[in-house]
């Protein structure tokens, strides 16, 4: 993608929905959700190359450094995609909502 120079305007995001404990499972051969601490993989698109943000505790149990929620991750999305989450709704059960919902907050450290 960079030899070809789509990375200026791609988007490239690797991310799961839990992270994993760093302790073994009781009872099992494998290790449980985490949802205090996972990692997220972003580049292209405005994303500053070569930055880590956040940390976790001594045993990666828990987001310690620069906490960020699932909702400034959604503002960080849209915002390197050109939109505004705070203005950004759909109508449901009769109100406006946001997938940020009131929450979010774009992660500007990472921002090239």
């Amino acid at each position: 993608m960079k030899q070809r120079g789509m990375l200026d305007d791609v988007l490239v995001i690797w991310c799961t929905e839990f992270g994993r404990m760093p302790t073994h499972q009781v009872g099992t051969s494998g290790r449980d959700h985490n949802p205090d601490a996972y990692t997220t993989w972003m580049m292209g698109a405005g994303v500053k190359g070569g930055v880590s943000y956040g940390a976790t505790d001594e045993m990666g149990r828990r987001s310690v450094t620069d906490v960020a929620t699932c909702y400034d991750f959604y503002a960080t999305v849209l915002h390197l995609l050109g939109l505004d989450h705070e203005k950004l709704t759909y109508y449901h059960n009769g109100a406006n909502r946001r997938l940020t919902d009131v929450h979010g907050h774009v992660i500007k450290p990472i921002l090239a």
